[in-house]
């Protein structure tokens, strides 16, 4: 089958999950990624022996290959140099000025090949005063106020349980890369292109910003599990009888036909709920009055019953039911799959459908560190066995 980047061949630096997530989309979209680490590997491959951290690994790195370079070595430069020469996308998320001192900077790269898309992804970015902080996602989540607008607000604030800093960067270079490609494709102009966590993260908390222009900074900046803008209710967790339920009504009729599924009309009926800005201001006794009536239904039936009446929910589900759940399966979302390395594991493909295509089809695990090294310089650098091994033994591999 023909996936929209069949023919695109993308050199991938990139380490643990930010540039990772970048160059695994354009991996399932058809893009052939060598994915080049040092001779030690990348960090997150380092950390597979910890518990669980092969999983993230395998999930980033399916249908790509696999080669070590040492950049360090000015043969391993120029190794890297030839391949640039061959390449469409060139992508890297090192902390600002590695490249510079590898002599593998933008100007280096593009006297190699003109038409190369240099992508960069960083922490805060290329310039300005952060510039060189460290970047990781908790500390991202700390700069861009994530940390601060998540929790209860009598409680101290806590980090978002997914790594949401890497992975909004990791989409925004994958949009940029794209983005660049097309152009090219209509101009002939290839161009350097970076994107930041920082500044990828910050567009996700229009809520929390909406409250503090509304409130004139005075609302508190956590508001658990209500609505982040606090401009709806019932927005909220609510429990069960066997676990919690999340119920959000987004208009009037969404309110009607809540407690019409509850048999509730004496809340229709109270002049403190009768519009969302009531609601809303009486936000307290509308969530105890609520959670009092979802209490006395197990999760499973609550949900079907709120459905059927079309209100919006979702049963809160444990990571075990998400890696089981028969409609990411179904839709070759999820698999199960035996991973050479690492056994029997569940791994996403990609959220992105192309018409036509199958998202399962093409998928290849993860391959062990260099698995490709020598493939690739055969094929790519027209090098013999020998010359291979003489590579290796002179710790340029």
């Amino acid at each position: 089958m023909s996936y929209p980047f069949a023919g695109i061949t993308v050199l991938d630096l990139t380490q643990i999950y930010n540039g990772p997530y970048a160059t695994f989309l354009l991996a399932q979209a058809g893009a052939e990624v060598i994915k080049i680490e040092p001779p030690g590997g990348e960090h997150l491959r380092k950390r597979s022996g910890a518990s669980g951290a092969a999983m993230p690994f395998a999930m980033l790195n399916a249908n790509k290959r696999t080669m070590t370079l040492n950049l360090k070595a000015p043969r391993g430069r120029e190794l890297l140099l030839q391949l640039v020469e061959q390449s469409d996308v060139l992508v890297e998320n090192f902390a600002p000025g590695v490249m510079d001192r590898l002599n593998l900077g933008e100007k280096v790269l593009r006297e190699a090949n003109p038409r190369l898309i240099y992508a960069s992804g960083s922490g805060y970015g290329k310039t300005g005063p952060y510039r060189d902080y460290p970047a990781m996602d908790l500390t991202v989540q700390a700069m861009t106020g994530v940390i601060d607008t998540t929790g209860y607000p009598e409680d101290p604030p806590v980090k978002s349980g997914p790594a949401i800093a890497d992975f909004m960067a990791g989409i925004h270079l994958y949009g940029a890369i794209t983005t660049a490609l097309f152009e090219r494709e209509r101009t002939g102009q290839a161009r350097t292109i970076e994107v930041s966590m920082m500044e990828a993260v910050y567009p996700t908390l229009a809520s929390s910003l909406g409250l503090y222009y509304g409130s004139g900074g005075g609302a508190a900046a956590r508001t658990a599990n209500r609505h982040t803008g606090m401009s709806l209710c019932p927005y909220n967790v609510y429990p069960t009888s066997d676990g919690y339920i999340a119920i959000i009504t987004n208009n009037e009729q969404h309110w009607r036909w809540l407690v019409e599924a509850l048999k509730c009309p004496q809340l229709a009926e109270d002049e403190r709920f009768v519009t969302v800005k009531q609601r809303v201001f009486n936000m307290d006794a509308v969530d105890h009055a609520i959670a009092e009536i979802t209490r006395g239904y197990s999760k499973a039936a609550l949900f079907d019953l709120l459905i059927k009446n079309r209100v919006p929910c979702a049963p809160v589900r444990t990571l075990v039911e998400v890696v089981n759940d028969p409609h990411l399966h179904e839709r070759g979302s999820l698999r199960w799959i035996e991973h050479p390395e690492y056994g029997r594991i569940v791994v996403p493909t990609t959220p992105l459908r192309f018409s036509g295509e199958d998202a399962a089809v093409a998928y290849q695990p993860s391959a062990r560190l260099g698995a490709d090294t020598t493939a690739i310089l055969e094929e790519r650098l027209s090098l013999d066995a020998a010359q291979v091994e003489e590579l290796r033994a002179q710790q340029v591999l």
